[in-house]
């Protein structure tokens, strides 16, 4: 990876290797339109998370 972008939680912009601390960012992305999206892709995979019967984690259901 040559060029790397992070989605800067503090800030709310995408932001090269030389910007914020990690654990304020998420990434690194390839790309600026991933590192964009980066919130867009934390709901989608919270949303399958909390539909996975696997993690159901509810009294009485599950394993």
């Amino acid at each position: 990876m040559d060029e790397e972008f992070w989605y800067c939680l503090k800030h709310h912009e995408v932001e090269g290797r030389q910007g914020c601390r990690n654990a304020d960012r998420l990434g690194p992305y390839a790309t600026r339109e991933e590192a964009a999206h980066a919130l867009d892709k934390v709901a989608e995979r919270n949303e399958e998370w909390d539909n996975d019967p696997k993690w159901n984690d509810k009294p009485g259901e599950g394993s």
